[in-house]
């Protein structure tokens, strides 16, 4: 499947980034992780559809309510086989 990496900075810690982009993925048919990083931005590793990689990372542009996302950078990844969607 394909797989990408997206770093996201902004005011991303501390106002449910990371559940609320499981709860995105999970729609989306995406496995993977998303996690802190001790710089204050959020990683989150995807893993599924082309399409679907896309759409989350058209959502992680602006998040969830509370969040203000200053940029997100994306990194294609091999491609890997993972299941669920974790938090780190």
């Amino acid at each position: 499947m394909p797989s990408a990496r997206f770093i996201v900075s902004g005011k991303v810690q501390g106002v449910f980034y990371r559940a609320s982009t499981r709860e995105q993925a999970l729609t989306l048919g995406l496995a993977g992780h998303a996690m802190n990083r001790p710089d204050g931005t959020v990683e989150v590793l995807a893993s599924g559809e082309a399409a679907a990689l896309d759409a989350l990372e058209r959502w992680l542009r602006h998040g969830p309510a509370g969040a203000r996302v200053d940029t997100v950078i994306r990194e294609a990844l091999p491609e890997q086989t993972v299941q669920g969607f974790g938090i780190r």
